[in-house]
């Protein structure tokens, strides 16, 4: 703490100190309010003259002389407060000990000043908070071009770190945690208008499953064994399938140890849907159904800017054959048939060949179905900025997804890219007990091999298959990413309310 911080403190200190002298609570108990302060500001010819209590914290204070101003900020809005020695008495003196930050509750008659702001001339009022840290100043001045804003609590890690700092002081901070907040309620609203039940399903799992990651592994003391955070919901959900449930979905948090940059996030925000008789197509009309209806929801219309550029999210979105697209691409390279490439081809990619940057993202975790991720990602997602449904994904980046009949080296499976961004997977879910136990056996030499990302051999999971699992589409939407793009947010922590950062050292 600096010497001028403990400065501003102390004074807070003493005011503190003489309130308390004076028999005044410097933290009571509520006062009711009678309006929110948008509700004024929105009607204020309606509300002329009207008696109101408003409560909410202090942004501005300008005193002048027996009558000061004071801008008052709850949760819907800003309202200017008028206090006069005439109106007040000596209650009025009480006002030198208020301090930017502190939350009072003011009641009063509404009027409009000659400059026609909506204003409550204080009667009364009351201190329900006294602040002993002065918050960050932030001035807003109005100019022909807009809008300018001075003082900013614009440092990266600052902000990160008093999260509360941040959203309280940058309206950009709150509108986007909200947009992420809005985005949930709208999602298990349009689940449960299309007949989807939510579930919860175990966050602490004996096995992980359901996606290729790398797990966060914990311990439970009373049962002596070791447990990870769910990396997906996918196959207790598929199991409320096996059970007789036909629409289930959950929007709940997924646990990936991987690194942290502007689109992932380790502790993430996914909706997992499965429907019973339905296949991959079926859930992407679940998928743009509910993407559409967020877009109108939080940015009032399909078409938004995302980092200066337009998107239209409007339906239906254009369509791309992974398997042909990775063929023209890498063709330069030598390999014109991706799933006709010998592996040992395929790794020369890497080692020391034309695409050797790429090798940290395959070193240590090496296999196939990673090496052909790795090129997509690198030779085709750069090019994805308009909503992108890509489709015919090879069978062995697909473990848990049915085979295309017309070609079992294709799964049922879509992903869709939005602004260079994945969004969404989905599969035709594999049923057959029989495949899903090959599928898991190759997941588990790969693992053996050294690919860190590589799924277990679930056994409870193939038993509960062999008691019939209806045929079936499932999905995954992450909702950070999601809300990141229709808030028009720089980077995925901007949308998370407490974001993860290293710890800082003493």
């Amino acid at each position: 703490m600096t010497e001028e911080t403990k400065s501003l403190r102390d004074i807070r200190l003493e005011k503190l100190k003489r309130l308390r002298e004076l028999g005044i609570d410097p933290y009571p108990v509520a006062t009711p309010r009678s309006h929110a302060v948008a509700a004024i500001v929105a009607d204020g010819a309606a509300f002329e003259g009207v008696e109101v209590t408003v409560a909410g914290r202090l942004t501005a204070q300008r005193t002048h002389g027996k009558a000061s101003f004071a801008d008052l900020v709850d949760g819907s809005g800003k309202i200017q407060l008028y206090f006069k020695a005439d109106l007040l008495g000596d209650r009025y003196k009480l006002f030198d000990l208020l301090d930017l930050g502190d939350f009072v509750s003011a009641a009063g008659k509404v009027f409009t000043t000659r400059t026609g702001e909506i204003t409550v001339a204080v009667e009364d009022f009351t201190l329900l908070a006294k602040g002993l840290r002065t918050p960050p100043i932030v001035k807003t001045e109005k100019t022909a071009e807009g809008d300018v804003v001075h003082d900013e609590f614009a440092d990266p890690e600052k902000r990160y770190r008093k999260r509360y700092l941040d959203i309280m002081v940058n309206e950009p901070a709150r509108r986007r945690v909200l947009a992420h907040a809005t985005l949930l309620s709208l999602a298990r609203r349009y689940m449960e208008e299309n007949g989807y039940v939510e579930i919860e399903t175990p966050i602490l799992q004996p096995l992980y499953g359901g996606a290729n990651a790398r797990p966060f592994t914990t311990y439970h003391a009373d049962l002596e064994m070791d447990l990870y955070l769910r990396v997906a919901d996918e196959l207790y959900l598929k199991r409320l399938l096996v059970a007789g449930f036909e629409k289930v979905y959950e929007i709940g948090k997924d646990f990936r140890n991987e690194s942290i940059d502007r689109i992932h996030y380790p502790e993430f925000t996914m909706l997992e849907a499965y429907e019973a008789f339905g296949d991959y197509r079926t859930m992407l009309a679940l998928t743009q159904g509910l993407i559409t209806a967020a877009a109108q929801e939080i940015a009032g219309s399909h078409k938004i800017t995302f980092e200066g550029r337009e998107l239209d999210l409007s339906t239906p979105w254009p369509e791309l054959s992974m398997v042909e697209t990775l063929n023209e691409r890498s063709a330069k390279f030598g390999i014109d048939d991706v799933l006709a490439c010998a592996e040992e081809d395929l790794r020369a990619l890497f080692e020391g060949g034309p695409l050797v940057e790429l090798k940290p993202k395959v070193e240590g975790r090496w296999s196939r179905p990673r090496a052909i991720d790795v090129l997509f990602d690198a030779l085709v997602v750069p090019e994805l900025w308009r909503p992108t449904v890509v489709v015919d994904f090879p069978a062995e980046l697909s473990p848990l997804a049915k085979r295309q009949k017309d070609n079992p080296a294709l799964a049922e499976r879509f992903e869709l890219f939005i602004a260079h961004m994945e969004f969404a997977n989905a599969f035709s879910e594999q049923n057959d007990p029989f495949v899903q136990r090959e599928a898991f056996e190759a997941q588990a030499r790969a693992g053996a091999a050294g690919d860190e990302e590589a799924q277990q051999l679930d056994e409870d999971f193939l038993e509960a298959l062999e008691y019939g699992m209806p045929p079936a589409g499932g999905l995954g939407i992450g909702m950070d990413r999601l809300a990141m793009l229709l808030a028009d947010a720089p980077n995925i922590r901007e949308v998370i309310a407490f974001p993860q950062l290293r710890t800082k050292q003493p």
